[in-house]
């Protein structure tokens, strides 16, 4: 995809000019986005897909800070999430009813996870989906079990994250000295006067505007799914999904009940049917979209 003028972080002392720069471009509205969408997969216009990739820089940037705990270059991991969010570009269908944001983060967080794996010197971890699992997930599962200090993790704490990630208890001890080694990195001088550490280049944990608009399009994403799964449905599935869990006031079994000729336990029987069709739709949906992110990168080198 031939897409020209997209600006580029060359290093990290360009990180605080590369962020001013890509605000100068708009958020787009959903009618200009679905317009300018449908202008680039009819017929392929560049100018376009320009809009499209570069109302969503920072949208890259955002969840390219996410990751800059693994001690690799911000500009590394914003140019490797562009790549994804043009990919996400050249893959997306407007009419499935979500936004780009939505479906191209998907892309970015793939393309970026590659990265970083490929970028490890660990020798299974780009081969073996459980410690690529431990790989991303270890910070977090530290946190949850209140494990903050620095050095070796707690032996209980380890077990329990070896079961949690079903690997071996080892394998968190090492993966967490790597972490550990690589937080270091953050202390490092990135500017040319020596005074410039590349934690002072982070951007802040506080909600931004593109955090903001990634919750929202969660929630239309949620909605558009679910919307395609209640076609699966019967009319009547349908209907006593809607007036029973999809407004604020619902209706009584009995009601429903009386309208239909049925009894009460026979609606609570359509009802957890129907409910059950829409779970597994829209969960079969929400993967589909993971999957096709992910198939599309490169698999990592084997060591």
């Amino acid at each position: 995809m031939a897409i020209s003028r997209v600006p580029v972080l060359a290093s990290e002392n360009g990180l605080s000019a590369y962020m001013a720069e890509i605000k100068k471009f708009p958020i787009l509205e959903p009618e200009e986005e679905f317009m300018l969408a449908h202008r680039f997969a009819d017929h392929g216009d560049t100018v376009a897909a320009h809009k499209l990739v570069t109302s969503h820089l920072r949208l890259v940037a955002k969840i390219a800070m996410g990751y800059r705990f693994y001690g690799l270059p911000v500009s590394d991991l914003i140019s490797e999430g562009n790549v994804g969010l043009m990919r996400a570009v050249k893959k997306f269908e407007p009419d499935r009813g979500f936004r780009l944001a939505t479906y191209a983060m998907w892309w970015i967080k793939a393309a970026i996870n590659e990265y970083v794996l490929n970028s490890w010197s660990l020798v299974k971890v780009g081969t073996v989906a459980a410690q690529k699992k431990l790989f991303f997930n270890l910070r977090k599962l530290k946190a949850k079990l209140g494990v903050y200090e620095e050095g070796d993790i707690p032996l209980e704490a380890a077990n329990t994250i070896a079961k949690r990630l079903d690997v071996s208890t080892q394998e968190v001890i090492e993966m967490n000295r790597r972490l550990s080694r690589s937080d270091s990195s953050l202390n490092q001088t990135v500017a040319e006067d020596g005074d410039t550490e590349r934690q002072d280049l982070l951007i802040d944990d506080k909600p931004s505007q593109e955090a903001v608009l990634m919750e929202k399009e969660d929630r239309v994403l949620g909605a558009g799914l679910l919307r395609e799964a209640l076609t699966t449905l019967t009319e009547r599935e349908r209907k006593i999904i809607e007036e029973r869990r999809l407004v604020d006031n619902p209706r009584t079994l009995e009601e429903i009940g009386a309208e239909y000729g049925i009894s009460r336990e026979r609606v609570r029987q359509i009802e957890n049917r129907a409910f059950a069709k829409l779970q597994k739709s829209v969960i079969a949906a929400s993967r589909a979209l993971e999957s096709a992110a992910a198939k599309a990168l490169p698999r990592p080198a084997m060591a």
